[in-house]
């Protein structure tokens, strides 16, 4: 069974850092890409960036300059580093990711629980 858990969210202030992490577990035998998406209440969720496993990325505009995904291919972990952190940052953030768990003819789409950012003075 493959699970997405999310870890790093809170509360902070403007202009302040968070660290997400997504830890992948389960049998797996390729991850790719991987990424974060966000939903803020009203909002529908939004792509805020992507890691291919050859280390190629995609940001949203929103983040670009402000944020950086990587990922530890060894670990399957996802990191997104944000910083400069806005009010409009506020959202629930949840990991995504591709992922085939015996061959490429079974890849699919998983999602993590999601995790809060509160960006607030």
């Amino acid at each position: 069974q493959v699970q997405l858990v999310e870890s790093g969210g809170g509360l902070v202030q403007p202009g302040g850092s968070l660290k997400l992490s997504c830890a992948v577990s389960g049998t797996i035998f390729m991850i790719n890409p991987t990424g974060w998406y966000r939903q803020a209440p009203g909002r529908q969720r939004e792509l805020v960036a992507r890691i291919a496993s050859g280390g190629s990325t995609d940001y949203a505009d929103s983040a670009k300059g402000r944020f950086t995904i990587s990922r530890d291919n060894a670990k399957n972990t996802t990191f997104l580093q944000m910083n400069g952190l806005k009010f409009e940052d506020t959202a629930v953030y949840y990991c995504h990711a591709y992922i085939a768990t015996m061959s490429l003819d079974d890849m699919a789409e998983y999602w993590g629980q999601g995790i809060q950012v509160t960006v607030s003075s």
